[in-house]
């Protein structure tokens, strides 16, 4: 069969055959790429900041749709509530997030067993490598800006150690301040202290900034791309087929063409063989013509 493959049209066929198979490769490759396409992110003014009291409220469930909203709020640290959560990375090196419990004005009280006259909320406020370098949250009246973000989950079975939390989970903050808290946390990106910014983003030094920005917007899977996309496949290997099909088809022509040469041959050498001697006398035996064919003599 590798004969037969190996004539021209043949060849030029397989050379056909591979860029009709290339080209729905492309395509399938086109279909997948559309098939996983990110939803078009809605216009919901997530990076227009607004003031935390009118965004979200204490005692309530915290609601996606305020997830990575820009936020600002007045109020003051309290420097004895300071949590440092390990295992957080900046440029590729692991630290800790400096976690401070922020005093919210003009925020609701909650009412009911173990509430605080003062309303707080946990404040991400930058980054450190060395743990002994986290300094104090500035002091005096402060005016917050920064990302709203959903609580964390505790780490279960791990007790952290004073000074320190697992993650920042209002859940495992609150019991440690023993405050009420707004149920998320706001990434600072501005503290304004009587009007000049001491944020880690604005003061060079062991604190650095988070550098938190809104989440990007989830994908979608598009079923009838993705099923294209399997189809163009299944079409190139076709193609493929196709040519391997028709080969073959040739191939067995020839070896038809082929018995049906030594089968006419063969015929012809039996009947060459089954053709009777020519009939003479035989050796020694005198032929007597008849009286009719005797020749009178002179």
């Amino acid at each position: 069969m590798l004969k037969t493959a190996l004539k021209p049209r043949w060849i030029a066929g397989l050379v056909f055959a591979i860029v009709i198979s290339g080209v729905f490769v492309l395509l399938s490759q086109w279909q997948f790429g559309r098939s996983t396409q990110p939803e078009a992110p809605v216009s919901s003014g997530t990076e227009d900041t607004k003031p935390l009291v009118k965004v979200l409220q204490p005692g309530e469930f915290f609601h996606g749709s305020v997830a990575d909203q820009m936020v600002t709020a007045k109020g003051s640290y309290d420097p004895d509530k300071q949590v440092l959560v390990p295992g957080r990375l900046h440029d590729g090196a692991t630290g800790f997030w400096v976690v401070s419990a922020f005093s919210v004005q003009d925020a609701p009280v909650l009412s009911g067993v173990g509430a605080t006259p003062r309303t707080w909320i946990p404040v991400a406020r930058g980054w450190v490598a060395d743990a002994a370098k986290a300094a104090a949250p500035p002091s005096g009246t402060i005016e917050l800006t920064g990302r709203l973000l959903p609580s964390e989950a505790p780490l279960p079975g791990i007790a952290p150690e004073p000074g320190r939390a697992t993650a920042v989970s209002v859940a495992e903050l609150i019991n440690a301040w023993e405050v009420s808290s707004y149920p998320g946390f706001v990434a600072a990106t501005s503290e304004m202290a009587a009007g000049t910014d001491v944020s880690a983003a604005a003061v060079n030094g062991n604190l650095k900034p988070l550098n938190i920005g809104p989440q990007p917007p989830a994908q979608q899977v598009n079923w009838l791309n993705l099923f294209y996309s399997v189809e163009w496949i299944v079409f190139a290997g076709f193609a493929l087929f196709i040519w391997w099909r028709m080969v073959k088809d040739d191939y067995r022509r020839d070896l038809e063409d082929e018995l049906d040469d030594e089968h006419d041959e063969h015929g012809a050498h039996r009947e060459g063989a089954a053709e009777p001697p020519h009939a003479g006398p035989h050796p020694g035996s005198s032929e007597t013509p008849s009286p009719t064919e005797q020749k009178v003599q002179p």
